[in-house]
């Protein structure tokens, strides 16, 4: 579809029974403001047959793209997919359960045209139970501290953004995709409104505690060299701290409070050796890190078929 305005990516996972709503709340809103649109569903190997629902709404209007993966990659890599294959000037990203509201795009939208590049949706009111809304605290503020950064846990996915940022984004070649992280490092003129968060009433999240977990540290180990930094930090510590022990059992063994032979030396050598040794691992492990993901080129994601290419 030449001169597309309005493309709205969205990764499906689990939430078959709400596409159809979907598709019509966001052709309802944004014929409001264009009828060059496309709404791009990127099917990340649902367990629901969702594809099926995908591929009649694409019969239905060809407005409407399907990507269909061959095996479960992840919402982030889904996103990146539905990017790479967009083709609006404006592109909106949300999750397709119907906590981000689609008439919630227009108010996005209208704050774009103010001369921002980037609209963020800021979930005042999550509608997330307790755990998944501390875990989201919680790890936001560990990000913020081992990144150097400001992360806030309010927004997720769901803006509007210029096509100068998509492309921008996909310059970028980084392996973990995480498509909040990548949109703050890429810049850009950005901004935030007030959105309404709603209750999930369409299946349910795909992120359980483990996989929350696994998440987190592929984040933090991609994202952030400074978990190394603070092992490096921790060996000098414990450096600092032997030499001190050492001397103090220097001192007790000559002023005659220590008899065993060889118990100064031993406990002298097993920490000091133990800061150096953790210092050592750090250094070798920034190279080791950096190294394994320059070499590292697999595909982000393999597409199985599509509709309306």
């Amino acid at each position: 579809m030449s001169n597309v305005h309005i493309s709205v990516v969205t990764p499906v996972y689990g939430c078959n029974t709400a596409l159809e709503e979907l598709y019509l709340r966001l052709k309802n809103t944004i014929i409001q403001i264009t009828e060059n649109f496309e709404v791009i569903f990127v099917n990340d190997a649902s367990p629901d047959n969702a594809w099926e629902t995908i591929v009649a709404l694409s019969q239905k209007d060809t407005r409407v793209k399907g990507i269909n993966f061959s095996r479960n990659f992840g919402q982030h890599y889904a996103i990146t997919a539905g990017l790479d294959y967009c083709s609006g000037e404006w592109v909106v990203v949300m999750d397709c359960d119907l906590q981000d509201r689609p008439e919630e795009i227009t108010k996005l939208y209208d704050k774009a045209q103010e001369g921002f590049e980037i609209v963020l949706a800021q979930r005042i009111d999550r509608q997330d139970h307790f755990f998944k809304r501390l875990t989201s605290i919680l790890f936001y503020k560990i990000f913020s501290y081992l990144t150097d950064t400001t992360q806030d846990s309010s927004v997720a996915n769901f803006g509007i953004y210029n096509k100068k940022v998509i492309k921008s984004i996909l310059q970028m070649k980084d392996k973990v995709r995480v498509f909040p992280i990548l949109l703050q490092w890429v810049g850009f003129n950005k901004t935030s409104i007030e959105v309404i968060h709603n209750e999930r009433k369409n299946g349910k999240s795909a992120y359980n505690f483990k996989k929350l977990t696994k998440l987190a540290i592929d984040i933090i180990i991609s994202f952030s060299n400074k978990p190394l930094l603070l092992t490096i930090r921790l060996g000098l510590i414990i450096s600092f701290f032997s030499l001190i022990i050492g001397l103090i059992y220097l001192y007790k063994y000559f002023s005659g409070e220590i008899l065993v032979s060889g118990f100064a030396s031993l406990i002298l050598s097993i920490w000091f050796l133990s800061g150096i040794i953790v210092f050592s691992i750090g250094i070798v492990g920034i190279y080791i890190g950096k190294t394994f993901d320059a070499t590292k080129d697999r595909p982000s994601y393999i597409i199985k078929n599509k509709t309306n290419e």
